[in-house]
């Protein structure tokens, strides 16, 4: 339990939630803590949901989805989830280039290309990697604390409502969008940490709350960095705060611990893609061959992730955190509505091959999300969207065992 709360916070501390964050500076600082606090509140829920569930069947995330969408539907999923963690390595090595050279300026591609290397490293470094992880995060601990401290004492007592002009206008509910977003893009990967817990229940709690209030914490220093130092470039912050070395520290390895995660989580979605008989095969190879062959995809997943880093511009955000949104958010909805509402027996469902009712309504709350977007509402897009597709799983399961039940009368009959 201790190394998952050290895992997830890792995963919090990165530069991708320190620059949402900063994006919210513009609701000023009132809306910006509240529209972060009560994001993170929604999307911790719907994150322990995800993990409770793989607690519960006993599979990591992407084999517990096909319990809802039978096994050949779940590999639609499991393939997202791998768009999205290459998606994820690639703007977080970027970003990390792009801080990186703001503080030590060598060539951001340089600094890409190291910090991809860094995290394959990581990656590769088996049990050596939980003691090492001890001191890294302990260091980021510290380093986030006086982070932390500089910018709220370096104001003077001014700008507490101030709004920065600079920033991109938007509004509660897509400042609330935004802080759901980054809990909801951790769905398809938390019951890869918490099924194989020896105390699963516990560990899916700690894992959330580290996370969640580790989240917040970094949302919440973009969002003051950005009113009070009119600054939104994470390397200038550090610089401001007279984080020189210490600030490079961060920024490298905030982001090599966020990208093991995906690289982890690559490999678990890659490996729930084999036929059971290739899983097998693979699990009873030696210990040597077994650690090589699942750390393959997240190590392939790094390498794309830091090729597109030096070759693309992996800035806009926002845009990538809807569409994980529209992907996950209706996938969560359909699970929700078969394990907490409908109580299906999930071990029975392992066995189905694609359940169409399960892609439907998917489908329907993927729909509805797209749509939704194109409006501004106060609850934003994730929630009313999860809702109708709930309502819509929940009926045609029930529409259908009506049509069962009346076939077996009058066959019966």
């Amino acid at each position: 339990m201790f190394q998952i709360s050290l895992i997830w916070f890792g995963a919090a501390v990165s530069l991708a939630e320190i620059l949402t964050g900063a994006l919210l500076s513009s609701l000023g600082l009132t809306k910006g803590l509240s529209v972060i606090v009560l994001g993170h509140l929604i999307g911790g829920f719907l994150l322990f949901l995800a993990g409770y569930i793989g607690v519960k069947s006993k599979k990591g995330s992407m084999s517990s989805v096909a319990f809802s969408f039978g096994r050949y539907g779940s590999i639609f999923f499991s393939i997202m989830n791998i768009v999205q963690l290459v998606g994820w390595q690639g703007i977080m090595i970027f970003d990390a280039g792009i801080s990186a050279e703001g503080i030590f300026p060598i060539g951001y591609k340089w600094w890409c290309l190291i910090v991809g290397i860094l995290t394959i490293g990581w990656i590769v470094l088996g049990k050596f990697r939980n003691k090492l992880n001890i001191i890294v995060m302990s260091l980021l601990i510290v380093l986030t604390v006086v982070l932390t401290y500089v910018i709220i004492g370096g104001h003077n007592g001014a700008g507490l409502s101030a709004i920065n002009s600079g920033a991109e206008k938007i509004s509660f509910g897509q400042g609330l969008e935004l802080s759901i977003a980054m809990p909801v893009s951790w769905i398809p990967m938390i019951a890869d940490y918490t099924h194989k817990a020896e105390k699963p229940r516990k560990t899916a709690v700690l894992a959330v709350a580290v996370y969640s209030i580790a989240s917040a914490w970094m949302y919440s220093i973009g969002l003051l960095a950005a009113i009070f130092t009119k600054e939104t470039r994470v390397d200038q912050i550090m610089l401001k705060a007279g984080l020189g070395a210490a600030g490079l520290f961060i920024i490298v390895f905030s982001c090599i611990t966020t990208n093991f995660i995906d690289a982890f989580s690559c490999n678990q979605s890659a490996f729930a893609l084999l036929p059971e008989n290739k899983k097998e095969n693979s699990e009873n190879k030696g210990k040597l061959r077994q650690n090589i062959s699942k750390n393959i995809p997240g190590i392939v997943d790094t390498i794309i992730g830091t090729i597109g880093a030096v070759i693309f511009q992996m800035d806009k955000m926002s845009g990538f955190l809807y569409f994980i949104g529209s992907i996950f958010a209706p996938m969560i909805s359909v699970q929700i509505a078969d394990f907490f509402i409908l109580r299906r027996n999930a071990e029975a469902k392992d066995d189905g091959k694609i359940d169409f009712i399960a892609i439907l309504s998917w489908l329907a709350g993927f729909i509805t999300y797209r749509i939704l977007m194109r409006k501004d509402y106060l609850l934003g897009n994730t929630i009313p969207a999860m809702i109708i597709t709930i309502i819509i799983t929940s009926a045609l399961r029930l529409l259908v065992v009506l049509v069962n039940n009346k076939r077996r009368s009058a066959v019966a009959a």
